[in-house]
């Protein structure tokens, strides 16, 4: 049973602040409210008198960021009991009336963070807004694989015990990016539910600093991207049982022998290219955002074993000699040493492209065949049977 309280940090939004904690009383009168004021220096407090028997008021001394107010909140939230925090903005750009909504798609599905999806394509919608939200919508995907049409939303409902276990360290607008990577991170799903949006110039009052903030969640956004690299996708390709992994992978009879194809092609290809042990590493999140076909990428890149990599090296560098220079030294090719590739590096880099290029392109045609025949083999006789 999901016990809700509703959270709302504000910083110098005294034109919009009242206004907003009414329409919550009217629409949500049973579910108590925690406000954190973030050091505002203008009539917030005031006003916060005012329904201080209504709400639960939290205050900062000075101005320490969103991110921080939010978490003061999670905290209190977490040492009352709560099981899930519905979290809004100050600035009116939210409808109370749609709290039902979220917290009917959380009640169905209470370990889930609901997210208000806003229509950002509306005609009051600020450009910079618009912007900055798919900016952040591509880097969430790339850190996570999980594809979200509004990750700067405000209004969300958390999952309190799974939050309580996160360590976030961001104090500022960039903590809301954070908390939902690292909330994926530990395989928690994401629902989006449409909700309406308004952005009132009279009214509304903004405090993101593009130059400052946008700096923060680009220098956030370049550890969550490493971090996902060398951790949170390797983790996600082996979080079921191996063996299961691999016959969920490689049969997938609802998956096209195209992309089946291609998985084997950009397998071969980062197999080849001359990443030097970091093609595993780069090539696992890329199937993954791309909905590859890990298993049978994995298997193809394996063609730089041991025992192939004479024969890699040694199309590698005919390549190059052979775009570079325009014909094959033979001998060069038959004494081919380590020593030999390092003093003629170019042609080898240039080469082992292009011959990475061409045995992906032989990879795909071959496969695309073979799959085009077997598989429509195996689903005649299955129908046959």
């Amino acid at each position: 049973m999901n016990n809700f309280c509703i959270l709302i940090p504000t910083y110098n939004n005294e034109k919009t602040l009242l206004r907003v904690l009414e329409e919550v009383q009217l629409h949500e009168p049973s579910i108590p409210v925690i406000v954190v004021n973030d050091g505002s220096t203008d009539s917030t407090a005031n006003l916060l008198a005012k329904v201080s028997d209504k709400v639960l008021i939290l205050s900062n001394s000075v101005n320490k960021g969103k991110g921080y107010s939010l978490r003061k909140g999670f905290s209190q939230a977490i040492q009352l009991g709560y099981t899930h925090v519905i979290t809004m903005d100050s600035d009116g750009q939210h409808f109370a009336e749609d709290i039902a909504k979220l917290k009917i798609m959380s009640q169905q599905n209470p370990d889930a963070v609901i997210m208000g999806s806003r229509n950002m394509e509306q005609n009051d919608v600020p450009g910079k807004s618009s912007f900055g939200n798919k900016f952040s919508n591509f880097w969430f995907k790339v850190e996570t694989a999980i594809s979200l049409p509004d990750t700067q939303t405000g209004f969300r409902i958390y999952p309190l015990q799974t939050v309580r276990k996160l360590w976030l360290i961001t104090r500022r607008f960039e903590l809301e990016i954070e908390v939902i990577v690292k909330l994926a991170w530990r395989f928690v799903p994401f629902i989006a539910v449409p909700i309406q949006v308004k952005y009132d110039p009279t009214e509304r009052v903004s405090h993101f600093r593009p130059f400052q903030d946008f700096t923060r969640i680009s220098i956030l956004n370049t550890f969550l991207v490493l971090i996902a690299l060398v951790w949170y996708y390797p983790r996600k390709l082996f979080r079921l049982p191996l063996w299961e992994i691999i016959k969920h992978e490689t049969v997938k009879p609802q998956e096209s022998n195209l992309r089946k194809s291609i998985s084997l092609a950009f397998g071969v290809f980062m197999g080849i290219v001359p990443l030097w042990g970091f093609q595993l590493l780069i090539g696992i999140p890329l199937a993954i955002l791309f909905r590859l076909n890990k298993v049978l990428f994995i298997a193809a890149a394996n063609i730089s074993i041991p025992p192939m990599i004479p024969f890699i090296l040694a199309g590698s560098y005919m390549c190059g000699q052979f775009f570079l220079q325009g014909n094959i030294d033979v001998d060069k090719l038959t004494n081919l040493t380590l020593e030999s590739i390092q003093r003629n590096l170019y042609f080898y880099l240039v080469g082992a492209v292009i011959f990475a290029i061409i045995s992906a392109i032989i990879t795909f045609v071959i496969s695309f065949g073979l799959f085009k025949i077997f598989r429509k083999a195996n689903t005649e006789h299955t129908l046959n049977n």
